[in-house]
C-alpha cells in the first residue's frame, strides 16, 4: 500500500478515504522491515505490540464496513475467533507470520475500499447501535480515521523501541 499524501481540495468523501487510505500506510510502514521477534516486541510498560495492532485493525476495518456497515457475516478469521478471549486477535497475534499479518491488514483494507466504493458519505449502516441506531457512513469513515491515528501513535513508539526508527 502506497502511503500518498492527501490532496488539499477535493470533495469530501474523497478527502475522507484519502486520510484513512494515508494513516493505514502510515501502519503498514510502521511494520515495514520487521521479522517476527520484531513484531512482537512490547513496551516494557505494555503487553502492545505491532503484530497485535495489525490484526486488530484488521478486525476493525471488517467490523465497521463488512459488518456493520455493510450487514455482512463477520469474515475470517474473526468468525471463528474463541468468544471468550476478547482481545483474541492482540494475543493470537504473536503466533501469526509477519507476511500473513500485513496481507490479512492489506486486504481489510481492500474489502472495505470495494464495499463503499459506490455508497454516499449520508447512506446508513445495516447494523444497529446497541441504542438502535444507525451510524452512516461519514461517521464510520471519520471513526475508523481518528482509530487508526490512534494506533499509529502506539505505532510510533513500538517501532522506536525496536529499531530506533522514528518520524513518518
Amino acid at each position: 500500500m502506497e502511503r500518498i499524501d492527501p490532496q488539499p481540495a477535493t470533495d469530501e468523501k474523497t478527502t475522507l478515504l484519502q486520510f484513512l487510505d494515508f494513516q493505514r500506510a502510515t501502519l503498514l510502514l510502521k511494520a515495514e522491515g520487521l521479522d517476527e521477534r520484531q513484531l512482537r516486541q512490547p513496551l516494557p510498560s505494555s503487553s502492545l505490540t505491532l503484530a497485535g495492532l495489525l490484526k486488530h485493525l484488521a478486525l476493525v476495518e471488517d467490523s465497521w464496513i463488512q459488518v456493520k456497515f455493510a450487514g455482512q457475516p463477520e469474515p475470517e478469521p474473526w468468525a471463528s475467533a474463541p468468544d471468550e478471549d476478547p482481545d483474541w486477535e492482540f494475543n493470537s497475534a504473536g503466533a501469526d507470520d509477519p507476511r500473513a499479518l500485513r496481507d490479512l491488514y492489506q486486504a481489510a483494507c481492500e474489502r472495505s475500499r470495494r464495499s463503499i466504493i459506490n455508497a454516499d458519505l449520508e447512506d446508513l449502516s445495516a447494523g444497529l447501535s446497541r441504542e438502535g441506531h444507525r451510524w452512516n457512513l461519514r461517521w464510520i469513515l471519520t471513526h475508523l480515521i481518528e482509530e487508526t491515528s490512534r494506533h499509529n501513535g502506539h505505532a510510533d513508539l513500538l517501532r522506536e523501541a525496536i529499531d530506533g526508527s522514528v518520524g513518518e
